[in-house]
């Protein structure tokens, strides 16, 4: 059996610029660099060696959530190597490691390519802002990005509830608490029930998950507070969607008004990986709610909104088309690359035609 070491595998991990490890009995070691697979060496791991390599990350109240539970999410330091988010699970009754490195330092948003508009979004006094998107998509980043902003440039107490806690913010010009699922709080319910008794003006909420937290969610936007949060979905108007579809059908039309008071913009993320390989660069789908929006929210008529993103640019929307459009008119990804990325693929390639079109014509 080879002698695997967890901290062998994140430092090589760093080494080749990836993002994620991972580690499943039967497979080699996998490391994810630019959004795609890469194997590390050519000996596969056995059951023990990922249970083996489990209990070098995990504390023995970690193992035994693990045990009960099958799965446990946790973050991580190593000083020579980075600060990593950990989900260790179980596969076919074996056990299986996925880490993410966490970036030693918060980016800003100019080096994330997130528009400005993101930002002024972070800087309101109350009301609901969503980062949406695939897993791996880069929502903790932007969350953390817009956290961030606010600490450098306002006096005020922010409170995240995070399950693990990825970015360790430090008290700037604001004081900022963070609270962890499990060794802060029992559930995301639990930390936004206490949460109104902590004299909090911003509440970042790392995921939405289920009915109660997306009710609190709501509930602390019209009581006068910033909330930040992200979601799994596909696109702006899908967001707001799973939002309702949570709700039992006779609550469905109260919660329309809600987010037509308390919405104040939807981002949607996409990472796209470069032409030459590189990177990856973000393009985004941003919804800034209007009085438009606003009254087709409310009088649930959700599938209009996208109509009204693309005539928003000068009030800074931008459909996810249209950022994959840009990228790919500055050279910097492939077509295919972007139609992977896009829920509007025809939309998309009569976009790519008209473009063609113009550069035959130069």
């Amino acid at each position: 059996m080879n002698a695997w070491k967890i901290t062998d595998l994140l430092s090589e991990l760093l080494n080749v610029g990836g993002s994620d490890l991972l580690l499943a009995a039967g497979s080699t070691p996998q490391v994810r660099i630019n959004g795609y697979l890469e194997p590390v060496g050519s000996a596969v791991l056995a059951p023990a060696d990922t249970e083996a390599m489990a209990h070098e990350i995990l504390s023995d109240e970690q193992i035994r959530i693990l045990k009960t539970v099958r799965s446990v999410d946790l973050s991580k330091s190593y000083s020579e190597i980075s600060k990593f988010r950990f989900n260790v699970y179980y596969q076919r009754g074996c056990v299986s490691i996925a880490a993410r490195i966490i970036p030693p330092v918060i980016p800003s948003y100019k080096e994330l390519g997130i528009p400005e508009v993101v930002m002024d979004f972070a800087e309101q006094r109350h009301g609901l802002v969503l980062i949406t998107g695939p897993a791996g998509a880069g929502k903790s980043t932007t969350l953390a990005t817009m956290v961030d902003h606010i600490n450098k440039k306002e006096r005020l107490h922010i409170i995240t509830v995070e399950d693990p806690i990825e970015y360790v913010h430090a008290h700037r010009l604001s004081l900022v608490d963070q609270r962890e699922i499990g060794s802060d709080a029992l559930s995301f319910g639990d930390a936004l029930r206490s949460i109104f008794r902590q004299s909090p003006d911003v509440i970042m909420i790392g995921e939405m998950r289920d009915l109660e937290t997306m009710q609190l969610a709501l509930t602390l936007a019209e009581t006068g507070h910033l909330i930040l949060a992200t979601l799994h979905t596909q696109d702006t108007t899908h967001a707001i969607n799973r939002i309702v579809d949570l709700f039992p059908p006779q609550q469905q039309q109260q919660v329309y008004v809600q987010l037509s008071l308390v919405l104040l913009g939807v981002v949607s993320q996409q990472l796209v990986a470069t032409k030459d390989g590189s990177r990856r660069v973000l393009a985004c789908e941003i919804l800034k709610v209007n009085n438009a929006i606003r009254n087709l929210i409310r009088e649930t008529n959700v599938q209009q909104i996208y109509s009204v993103i693309q005539s928003g640019q000068q009030e800074g929307m931008v459909t996810m088309n249209e950022s994959l459009r840009h990228l790919w008119s500055e050279n910097i990804i492939h077509e295919h690359a972007a139609l992977q990325k896009t829920a509007r693929p025809q939309e998309l390639l009569r976009i790519f035609g008209e473009g063609n079109a113009v550069k035959g014509r130069k």
